[in-house]
């Protein structure tokens, strides 16, 4: 059983917008390492389902950094929580556009795909985001199309679900500036 301090730690962690928390050492190594996630995870779990309800998601600043990445996601999990999107899959060269949409903790799954291994395994800690890894390289439309059949593979989305897309131009960095609503085939 963790102490009231620990316990406090992954809570304060979850309410200070944490996606992902991690064992010490010293409890990974302990006697009770399985436990001790299911523990944090217990509580991380109860954490999450009290941001909404005491307005915590409200209090977030926007990245001053990209002003058009930051409208371009505010507006994809707005369109997705009125649309009741299935996901919302956020082409991404950095990883950046999932993380921003991410930082509010949308109702959709995020689907982030990447033609960069390192930004796939990175966005795996981001809350909610399953990252899909694309090796072919290609345009934007042969990356949704890659990303629409491993939602459905994994049974993410199924036909006729309604998704939300973000985009930018071509293979660069920070320029997400497209939203689009699609009907999975």
């Amino acid at each position: 059983k963790p102490t009231r301090a620990e316990a406090s730690d992954v809570v304060n962690a979850i309410l200070d917008g944490s996606s992902s928390v991690m064992l010490s050492g010293e409890t990974a190594m302990g006697q009770y390492p399985v436990e001790s996630v299911k523990m944090m995870a217990s509580l991380a779990i109860r954490a999450e389902a009290s941001l909404a309800e005491f307005g915590y998601l409200q209090k977030i600043s926007p990245h001053s950094s990209n002003v058009v990445t930051e409208a371009v996601s505010q507006a994809a999990i707005t369109m997705a929580n009125h649309l009741k999107a299935a996901a919302i899959i956020s082409l991404t060269e950095s990883g950046f556009t999932s993380r921003q949409i991410s930082k509010y903790r949308p109702e959709s799954l995020i689907l982030a795909v990447s033609c960069t291994e390192s930004v796939v395994l990175r966005s795996a800690l981001n809350w909610g985001v399953y990252p899909i890894l694309y090796k072919e390289g290609g345009n934007n439309s042969e990356k949704l199309e890659y990303a629409l059949e491993e939602g459905k593979r994994h049974g993410f989305i199924k036909s006729q679900d309604i998704i939300v897309v973000t985009a930018g131009p071509g293979q660069e960095s920070g320029g997400t500036n497209m939203v689009r609503v699609l009907t999975v085939p």
